[in-house]
């Protein structure tokens, strides 16, 4: 039963995405009559897209599971929690006897970071696994920003942000903020805020293989061939130094490596690398000078440029640029956020975080506690000592939203036994023998931990729940700390302690873990920043604009900044002996164009689409390709074409757009819910087609085994 009868106002943050805006619901008795912008809260000052609305859709879903479902020989039977909870400690812990603890694994999906229960509560299960199979979307995602920090930084979660409302220079690489809300970097109504940029005498230049729904607010957009971005950011290191552009400002004195940078990039003129970007020369020059002569100015590259071969070089870069050019911890240049729940300290940074170990079967490093994503399907299938024959995912949709999707579709149905925490029987979950569905957003309170760290202006807001849950449903908190303790190790007493813990802590919820870090903050004297007030404070509280924080706020021993890493570097001197992706192999192999990703405002990743006011309208599944293109293969707007690439092939409709450059492909990710054996009613109609049939799970970041799902090769046909 919901918890608020009568007619209600509740002011709570979406967390459908990054951009956490303040929402304005109004409910009577238990039902939403509108979801609204709320024009108080101090950060998205009123902006909503139209992806909100979608709460409202999710929460009232006849297919969103409530109860936990147990797979027989006569399909999904619903069980008590009890039972669920019973048979999932059970079979784990009989598989872990019988072949050791990693032959359990881990997969968490992106949600996992919009909810605080699980964010918290999560790992407390995981650790009682003892297993080293932990996967996650950090490798289909931001991996290679979070390796830079952590190598260049000492923290992967000091990421510098672009400080939006007052820079005067803008450079976007690979990103589409206008569409995606702004992406590892909060900034709710980043629309007004790109256009502030320009109407304050700054400019705004993007940088991309397809003219962005960004780019047409832009002053200038560049077209750049999928995967040469490195090539470019060092041809524009190559000009600040061979200028004499290069300062430090008052990052000088604690900055280590300037002259290593000056070394590797003095081969990279804007001429020699213009065959690999498509770029001019003097554009190159041009924007250099621009950019170092404006007073704050930001390079900010997203996710475009992060899930490439090159992924790791090219966000390193992009960070060395803004610190060469002096416009690193300055207004208006990259800054850091000092957020209230100091998220830093409450998880620290590990002895070494990456390759501490490395996977079973393909050598690859894991970074923060995981392996690559692009790992697991080889790890399912080889036998051997620590093969995976058991998987938990929580909150994710692997098959759909990883490289090479079909041969995890393939590999998850050799597993033993497999676990999903999840609302919906999807593509992934569909292969479980047990699904657990946790409550969704508007029935759990919720601070935004990991997204306030990230925001461009610092700022605090608690989101009490909206609704109360159905008796027969659980959190995510009760969730795991039941699993927990029954998965907990030990004799009597150490079982006894745990059984205590986690009654106590599903009593006490996660209310007090938010007022303890509040009061642990660095606003708790200023401002007697507390849970208590949050809550008096229902539309949140401004903290101010991000300030000024080096050296004091780095990790690294010396407290210096490590502008060279030596990994980073021997990896750059490989670049050389590799073929760029816009030469002749794929040719070669018949794939002459290059597939590049597109997200859309009303999807989110692979869910969202079972709501019908978000899939109506316009097909989104569609390919965008050049009139050059589409005219060498007979194509026209509407026609259904073939595109293959070394791992699969998928047929969708294409749509001639001058608006890609030449040799170009793009397809959006997230769809293909034509899949038997899912629950997925509105989605099923619109289903689409899955573009990680085409991505390769060999096609991997060279430096993170991130996964490079940008500039894969493939080959495009008209079908008859």
């Amino acid at each position: 039963m919901q918890n608020m009868t009568g007619k209600r106002t509740h002011h709570i943050a979406c967390n459908l995405c990054e951009a956490i805006c303040g929402l304005e619901i109004k409910t009577d008795n238990g039902e939403i009559q509108s979801i609204r912008g709320d024009k108080q809260d101090p950060l998205s000052k009123g902006h909503i897209c139209p992806k909100a609305v979608a709460l409202q859709d999710i929460y009232k879903d006849p297919d969103r599971l409530r109860t936990p479902l147990k797979k027989t020989a006569d399909g999904w039977r619903e069980i008590t929690w009890t039972e669920a909870f019973d048979e999932v400690s059970n079979r784990l812990k009989n598989i872990q006897r019988a072949h050791g603890n990693n032959a359990v694994a881990v997969y968490l999906g992106n949600p996992t970071v919009h909810n605080l229960e699980a964010l918290i509560y999560g790992p407390m299960f995981f650790r009682t696994l003892k297993t080293r199979n932990r996967y996650s979307a950090t490798s289909v995602d931001q991996l290679p920003e979070q390796l830079v920090s952590l190598m260049m930084f000492g923290h992967s979660l000091l990421i510098p942000l672009p400080d939006l409302d007052r820079t005067r220079f803008h450079i976007i690489f690979g990103a589409n903020p206008v569409v995606s809300n702004g992406s590892m970097m909060t900034a709710p109504g980043v629309t007004r805020r790109l256009k502030a940029i320009r109407q304050r005498g700054g400019k705004l230049v993007v940088i991309d293989p397809r003219r962005t729904e960004t780019a047409a607010l832009a002053d200038q957009h560049l077209f750049i061939r999928p995967g040469s971005d490195v090539y470019m950011l060092l041809a524009m290191l190559n000009v600040v130094f061979s200028e004499g552009l290069q300062t430090l400002g008052s990052a000088s004195e604690f900055t280590a490596g300037l002259e290593h940078v000056e070394s590797f990039v003095k081969d990279f003129q804007p001429e020699s690398v213009a065959s690999k970007t498509g770029i001019d020369p003097q554009a190159v020059r041009s924007l250099v000078r621009e950019f170092c002569q404006a007073e704050g100015a930001s390079c900010y590259g997203r996710i475009g440029v992060s899930t490439q071969r090159h992924g790791t070089l090219t966000q390193w870069l992009i960070t060395v640029f803004n610190i060469v050019t002096g416009n690193l911890d300055i207004p208006g240049g990259t800054m850091f956020s000092q957020p209230a729940f100091e998220i830093l300290k409450a998880a620290p940074p590990g002895k070494k975080g990456f390759a501490d170990h490395y996977s079973r079967v393909r050598n690859l490093p894991n970074f923060n506690g995981e392996f690559p994503v692009a790992a697991l399907a080889g790890e399912i299938t080889t036998t051997g000592e620590g093969q995976v024959r058991a998987l938990i995912t929580n909150a994710g949709n692997p098959v759909l939203s990883t490289p090479n999707g079909q041969r995890l579709d393939e590999a998850l149905g050799e597993l033993e036994f497999m676990v999903s925490i999840d609302i919906y029987l999807n593509e992934t979950s569909r292969h479980a023998d047990i699904i657990l569905p946790p409550v969704m957003g508007l029935e759990r309170p919720h601070y935004d931990v990991a997204f306030q760290a990230l925001a461009i202006r610092n700022g605090a807001k608690f989101s009490p729940a909206v609704f109360t849950p159905g008796r027969e449903q659980r959190s995510d908190l009760q969730i795991f700390t039941e699993l927990a303790w029954r998965m907990q190790k030990g004799n009597m007493f150490s079982k006894l302690g745990g059984w205590f813990k986690k009654v106590t802590l599903q009593r006490l919820g996660s209310g007090w873990i938010i007022d303890r870090r509040l009061k642990q903050g660095p606003y708790a004297k200023s401002h007697n920043l507390t849970l208590k007030k949050l809550k008096q404070n229902p539309h949140g509280i401004d903290l101010g604009a991000m300030r000024p924080c080096l050296p004091g706020r780095l990790f690294t021993r010396d407290k210096t900044i490590k502008l060279a890493p030596a990994g980073f570097v021997a990896e750059l001197k490989q670049l050389g002996n590799v073929t760029p992706a816009d030469h002749a192999e794929p040719v070669a192999n018949g794939f002459d164009l290059q597939l590049i990703g597109r997200r859309d405002p009303r999807t989110n990743n692979s869910w969202l689409h079972n709501s019908r006011r978000m899939v109506k309208g316009k097909q989104r599944c569609i390919a965008l390709i050049h009139p050059q293109d589409a005219e060498s293969r007979g194509l026209e707007s509407g026609d259904m074409a073939q595109v293959s690439s070394r791992v699969g092939s998928i047929r969708i409709p294409v749509q001639i757009n001058a608006d890609i450059m030449p040799g170009v492909i793009s397809i959006p990710h997230g769809w293909g819910h034509q899949v038997e054996g899912i629950k997925l009613s509105v989605a099923s109609e619109h289903a689409g087609v899955n573009t990680n049939i085409l991505t390769d799970d060999h096609f991997l970041d060279s430096v993170s085994g991130n996964a490079a799902l940008n500039g894969v090769p493939v080959s495009l046909s008209k079908v008859n």
